[in-house]
Parts: structure tokens; C-alpha cells; sequence
């Protein structure tokens, strides 16, 4: 009687395993989502605050629709319940024809920002509002199936002088044509997706004050991960004459400090004004396009 009870009981189990095996289901994934916020800045003399109610609560019903179909994802009442993302907004008219719609879109667990976008769609009607969530629902999916961007730590790009002319005037312009090369990679790779970047500024570390990390054999991963970082970045512009030069960059682990990808410019011509744009090209092509 024990044995048969026994087989019965190991049979029962097999046919979960069998049930789920073939229904090809995981777990849902738990979504919080609150109402999105709304703000009327056109000063339109018309009072639109029930149609605006109207339009949002139908926007967020249909926005929730979208996420739950399928069964992949399930709809929490907060992260407390269970939720691995959270899924905030904002929308703010500015004219008659012209909105603006905030969202953002939170990893609980490593508290990282998978998606941070500001849209703009014209028009004040239901049907430009049923266009507007079709967008916003496809643009949200998207980023609950992607990656949460990698927390990246830009350290400001150093120059390697190889004339020894930045004396005076040449020294003011070499740091502003620096800072512009750094503001402007950090741009490129915050904007892609890619990327979350890890604000550097007051990082401490003797070669950071020095300017000369490129120089100090990885010591920026341990700085970069103190910051909260993944991975650090250096970069430098190497100047062969007034005319020539080179950039150079390389990535590596914050935590183990293993390099993981480096890039090189070889020889290019140019004014100083151009670095910028020769930076992000570089950059973007070994770090954006190539993934």
C-alpha cells in the first residue's frame, strides 16, 4: 500500500513537470506602475482637467493592458509586491498641439534605470492619445526585455603631449577641447542605451587629482567601483605636431580591473576643434555599433 502511494505520489509530480514542460510557461514577471502624473503648462483658456483625466486613466488602462498581454509580465500594486521593475512617467502639454511624455523604467533589484526617455507627440484628442500609447507600450516592452545598461564610470580625457607646447593661451584651449572630448563621449555612451553614466566628478585617487590615470595601471576600476560603477573608461588625445594626432581608450572590469576593450584611433589630421568629433566616432564604433 506504501509503495502504491509512493508511485502515485512520484507520478503526480511528473505530470507537473510534464504540464509546465509543455505549457513552455516561467514565472511572470512583476511590473509596479502607478499613474503617470500630468501637467497642463499651455495655458489654453478652456478647461480641459476631466477630459485630461479621462484621456490619462484610458491611457494607463491600455498601457497596463499591453504589459500584461501574454503572460510574460504581471501587474503588482508596488515593488513591496513583488515587482522586479517599476515603470514611472510623466506627461506635460506645453501647447496646444504639443506634448511631452517622461518615462522611466527601474530594475528593483540593482536599482538601475533600464529606460529614461523623454517623447513628444503632437495633438490633444483621443485618437493622438491612443497613438501616443501604442509608442510609449512598444518602447516600454522594449526595455523590460533588454539589459539593464551597464554602469559606467567616464573619467575626463587626458592629453599626452608629445610637441611640449601647451605652455599660456595653448594650455587654456588644450583643457576646454579636453572637456568638450569628455562631455561629448559621455553624451554618445549615455545615449545609447548602453550605457548608465556614473557621475566621477569629486572621485578621489592621487592619479584622478593628477590627471594621470592613463599612467597608474588600472587604478581607476577600484576608484570606479567605490562610485558604484561596472566598468571604467580612460581616454586619451595624443598630439604628435599641432596638426596630428591620436586618441586612445580602454575599459576594464571595476571589479577585478580586467581589461575589457580598448580602442585606438591611429594618425589623424586635424585642428584641435576636431578632437570632439573624433573621440565619439571612435568610440562609438568600438563600443555601440560593434555590440
Amino acid at each position: 500500500m506504501r509503495r502504491s502511494l509512493t508511485i502515485l505520489s512520484a507520478f503526480a509530480f511528473l505530470v507537473v513537470l510534464v504540464s509546465h514542460a509543455l505549457a513552455g510557461t516561467e514565472p511572470a514577471i512583476g511590473v509596479a506602475m502607478h499613474d503617470f502624473s500630468y501637467t497642463d503648462t499651455s495655458a489654453e483658456p478652456v478647461n480641459q482637467i476631466a477630459a485630461h483625466e479621462r484621456r490619462l486613466s484610458a491611457f494607463m488602462a491600455a498601457l497596463r493592458r499591453d504589459i500584461g498581454e501574454g503572460g510574460r509580465y504581471r501587474l503588482v500594486p508596488s515593488v513591496q509586491d513583488g515587482a522586479a521593475f517599476k515603470v514611472i512617467g510623466g506627461i506635460q502639454k506645453t501647447s496646444t498641439l504639443v506634448q511631452w511624455a517622461k518615462i522611466a523604467v527601474i530594475d528593483v533589484s540593482s536599482k538601475k534605470l533600464v529606460m529614461d526617455k523623454l517623447y513628444t507627440f503632437r495633438g490633444d484628442n483621443d485618437e493622438s492619445w491612443e497613438r501616443a500609447e501604442i509608442f510609449v507600450s512598444r518602447e516600454v516592452m522594449a526595455a523590460l526585455r533588454a539589459p539593464a545598461p551597464v554602469a559606467l564610470a567616464v573619467f575626463d580625457f587626458e592629453l599626452d603631449d608629445m610637441t611640449a607646447a601647451s605652455v599660456g593661451a595653448s594650455a587654456g584651449s588644450d583643457a576646454s577641447y579636453l572637456a568638450e572630448v569628455t562631455v561629448s563621449v559621455r553624451e554618445a555612451l549615455g545615449q545609447s542605451g548602453r550605457y548608465r553614466i556614473v557621475d566621477v566628478a569629486g572621485a578621489g585617487g592621487d592619479a584622478v587629482k593628477a590627471h594621470a590615470l592613463r599612467d597608474c595601471n588600472g587604478c581607476e576600476a577600484p576608484i570606479a567601483q567605490k562610485l558604484g560603477a561596472d566598468q571604467s573608461l580612460i581616454g586619451v588625445v595624443r598630439r604628435v605636431s599641432r596638426t596630428e594626432y591620436s586618441f586612445g581608450f580602454q575599459v576594464r572590469d571595476a571589479a577585478t580591473g580586467a581589461v575589457l576593450s580598448r580602442g585606438d584611433s591611429g594618425l589623424r589630421m586635424g585642428a584641435d576643434y576636431s578632437w570632439k568629433r573624433g573621440a565619439v566616432r571612435l568610440v562609438s564604433d568600438r563600443l555601440i555599433e560593434s555590440q
